[in-house]
């Protein structure tokens, strides 16, 4: 595995930076936790094992440009950012997506490096917009898009089907 040397500084000691190998602990440490999984695609399992982490890394760094990035504190990774560019109809479009381990919610961490990532998506892509999906019954991330200067484009009723429940999923998107 090749690794990169991406590092974006956000302020308080913490930073945006390319993931390595050496974050497969931190990653595992706060990717496995239910309320992390609950706010997230089933593509990301629970429980989440180091495996989970080896094979998630290993996958980004093999892609080409680097869209995914940890969110680190002086010590370790403590969660994740990262886009997918769109194709086909939606090519100058991207979404994206974050998790942030829990012990560092509520502390605007998640915005920081959210409006650091999109000045990043929007400097070195084609795209014009970025899009978020978020669970109805995640306002602190909703909150979390808002503060980073996305907007809420709408609301797809009962689209989300997660943990047991249906709910809605909330469409923000911020343009270039």
């Amino acid at each position: 595995m090749t690794e990169r040397s991406t590092s974006l500084p956000i302020g308080e000691g913490f930073c945006v930076r390319s993931l390595s190998l050496a974050d497969v602990d931190s990653i595992t440490k706060y990717a496995n936790n239910r309320n992390v999984w609950r706010n997230l695609r089933d593509l990301f399992p629970h429980p989440y094992h180091r495996d989970d982490a080896l094979k998630f890394i290993s996958t980004i760094a093999a892609q080409e440009p680097e869209s995914a990035f940890a969110i680190a504190n002086n010590t370790e990774a403590i969660g994740v950012m990262g886009f997918q560019l769109l194709a086909d109809i939606l090519r100058r479009s991207a979404e994206i997506g974050y998790w942030l381990g829990e012990p560092f919610w509520g502390r605007g961490i998640a915005t920081q490096v959210l409006v650091v990532v999109c000045a990043r998506a929007f400097e070195q892509h084609d795209i014009v917009r970025l899009t978020a999906p978020v669970f109805a019954w995640n306002p602190a991330s909703a909150r979390v898009l808002e503060k980073a200067g996305f907007a809420r484009e709408g609301v797809l009723r009962n689209a989300v089907y997660k943990d047991g429940q249906i709910t809605d999923m909330l469409v923000y998107a911020k343009l270039r």
